[in-house]
């Protein structure tokens, strides 16, 4: 037989597990937004919103550059090479991220590609795996570090995607 506290304590643990489902799910939401963010501000040469996008100290680890912080990354939106591309034309296409959230942390992992205008024509300069870690702040979730590698065939890549996809972060003999 079933009492009134036996009731209310059922009651408590549904709406607590509907609350945690509902919290991942927003997360979810939070960070494929982040994620998707990422693309127009870059290509509107929006440099301070870009590293907005990171904590502080967070790194962008790009197979040509390696980015730490905000001041770091808003130069590189800012610098010649990257306003060229947006005078040419380009786009920073980003896939739709796997992510897995673990309390304040999270994983993410998506393809990206840059797509750049030549000739009158837009080809694909880079093709790449990307790799997300995320924390949760008092403002929301930033990106900590993001890992890209180019899809050229080195094992890393791969790499990259696989353990994303499962969750988790590769380490690699760089780290």
């Amino acid at each position: 037989m079933t009492t009134v506290d036996d009731a209310e304590k059922d009651v408590e643990e549904r709406i607590g597990a509907l609350e945690a489902r509902l919290r991942q799910l927003e997360d979810e939401r939070d960070i494929t937004r982040l994620i998707a963010t990422y693309g127009p501000l870059v290509d509107a040469g929006a440099a301070t919103e870009v590293a907005a996008l990171w904590t502080d100290d967070g790194i962008y680890d790009v197979d040509e550059v390696y980015l730490e912080g905000h001041e770091q990354l808003a130069a590189m939106v800012r610098s010649r090479a990257h306003q060229a591309w947006i005078r040419s034309g380009c786009a920073h296409v980003v896939g739709p991220p796997r992510v897995t959230v673990t309390g304040d942390t999270a994983v993410a992992v998506c393809h990206s590609l840059m797509i750049v205008r030549e000739d009158e024509r837009f080809v694909v300069r880079r093709a790449t795996a990307n790799h997300w870690e995320l924390t949760r702040t008092a403002g929301g979730w930033k990106v900590s570090r993001r890992t890209n590698r180019v899809l050229d065939g080195r094992e890393e890549s791969p790499l990259l995607l696989a353990e994303g996809a499962r969750g988790r972060t590769p380490r690699t003999a760089t780290d």
